[in-house]
């Protein structure tokens, strides 16, 4: 039968076809050199005491054993909506790599009529085509057929096409796992904010109540003639000026606690946290080798994703030279009456192969095949600079730790002799020996000591998380997976 050599005949094109579509012109993709160093600059000399693996964990924040900001980073992982946006990013992506790929095949349509017509005088009609002296009879028409059209991807024009929305679709998963990381280490910044409020809040009732005995004793002293009038308005003014500042305390509180319900996808309204005593202590992360933070680092990733992505994008620049091959093929049936619709007389094919190739574009093609290139060039920088702020992220965090470390001691001596000096210096007041003045120096002191120590261990947790996130958390690149 004439359609069963329709293989047949299209055979040796289609297997050169495929020959040819093993090219794939452009540049194959190589990672780009980094700057590394063999060792962190900041820890040459100095170890932090008992490090701790958590670095190596996904849940990285439950190495601070806080049941509270455990719940609540569980919560941003599945709620915060920019992290929802990232994800759907993504899938975005994840598609398109599908819908990249589908151009590999060919495309296939089916299509079927069935007509009646009835002619008028002088002809009939057949098909749609009027034929003289025909029966003024009714003739039917039915047609059956199928139909491929065919780019096969000789120049590899469609896979460099593919490999670009593959690395960028790899690029847009590790942006999303930069973007929760992002929103972790921001809820425990805040949650620190908010429990170092609260012990703010503890050091500042205590002195308040301090500070109102203090009045009550000028009070005395000076209703027993043993005190001036100025000394009660001075103990009066810094016990009202605690006060003020004991009340301010509640906005800071309130619009920290405010910013953890966003991060973790609630309205304000419904997140409530308990004030709580001050309980974190920071803990030593070991860095690492310098050269893994390569791989560690989910923005790293994403730059070094995105340098592949270009790379391929040059690939399907340098296709537009090479003419563009389809392939076309349409078989069917097609009768005048529905009993002989799949008569082997009735069949047709026909198949043909076209090429066209642009002569003349003004120079159109270079110049993408140019920019291509400096897109990859721009990429490869950008990768370049993302390896080198991580490491300076590291290091600055390496030498926060150890500054702060090594400035606990000294703080913590402060507020001793701080805690010392007000003792003595209220003691001699009581037995009239120093004026009021004495006593509202030596408090104002014991209480910037107590401030200032607990900046520091807060500033040291922040530092930890810092430190962890610079590391990548518990990321690691190897998990990226195209599609």
């Amino acid at each position: 039968m004439p359609q069963a050599r329709l293989p047949v005949r299209l055979l040796p094109l289609l297997l050169a076809a495929s020959a040819l579509s093993a090219c794939e012109v452009g540049p194959n993709y190589h990672q780009p050199t980094a700057p590394t160093t063999p060792a962190y600059k900041e820890i040459a000399g100095w170890s932090a005491a008992q490090p701790s693996d958590a670095a190596d964990r996904a849940d990285w924040w439950t190495v601070f054993s806080d049941p509270v900001l455990n719940d609540l980073e569980q919560k941003v992982a599945t709620s915060n909506q920019t992290l929802a946006a990232a994800e759907a990013a993504y899938r975005q992506a994840r598609a398109i790599v599908s819908e990249q790929r589908a151009a590999l095949w060919p495309s296939v349509s089916a299509n079927g009529s069935a007509s009646v017509s009835k002619s008028g005088a002088g002809g009939s009609v057949v098909g749609g085509t009027v034929i003289s002296g025909g029966s003024r009879g009714v003739v039917q028409d039915y047609n059956l057929q199928l139909g491929a059209t065919w780019e096969p991807d000789i120049w590899g024009k469609v896979r460099r096409t593919i490999e670009n929305a593959k690395a960028t679709a790899e690029a847009s998963e590790a942006e999303l796992v930069n973007t929760r990381l992002s929103a972790q280490m921001e809820l425990a910044a805040d949650y620190i904010t908010l429990r170092q409020l609260d012990e703010e809040k503890r050091l500042d009732d205590d002195t308040v109540k301090a500070y109102d005995e203090s009045l009550t004793i000028t009070r005395n002293k000076y209703n027993a003639g043993n005190a001036a009038l100025s000394d009660v308005d001075a103990a009066e003014t810094q016990l009202h000026n605690a006060k003020a500042a004991d009340i301010a305390l509640g906005q800071q509180r309130a619009q920290t606690e405010h910013a953890i319900a966003i991060l973790t996808g609630q309205p304000p309204a419904a997140v409530t946290i308990t004030p709580a005593a001050w309980t974190l202590q920071p803990v030593a992360i070991p860095p690492g080798v310098p050269s893994t933070l390569l791989q560690r680092r989910p923005d790293v990733a994403t730059a070094e994703r995105q340098a592949a992505a270009a790379s391929a994008s040059i690939g399907v620049a340098v296709a537009g030279y090479y003419p563009n091959i389809t392939l076309t093929g349409t078989g069917g049936t097609e009768t005048q009456s529905i009993g002989e619709l799949f008569s082997p007389q009735t069949f047709f094919w026909n198949a043909g192969v076209s090429a066209a190739e642009t002569i003349f574009n003004g120079g159109l093609t270079h110049a993408q095949v140019q920019a291509a290139r400096a897109g990859y060039d721009q990429s490869v920088a950008n990768y370049r600079q993302a390896v080198l702020t991580a490491f300076g992220q590291v290091e600055d965090n390496l030498a926060a730790q150890r500054v702060l470390a090594q400035e606990q001691p000294e703080l913590q001596a402060a507020v001793n002799s701080a805690d010392q000096d007000l003792r003595i210096v209220q003691n001699q007041y009581k037995s009239g020996t120093v004026d009021y003045t004495s006593v509202v120096v030596a408090q104002t002191a014991d209480y910037s000591a107590h401030n200032a120590e607990l900046a520091l261990e807060a500033s040291r947790l922040t530092t930890t998380v810092d430190l962890i996130v610079a590391l990548g958390g518990g990321w690691n690149a190897g998990q990226l997976k195209g599609k």
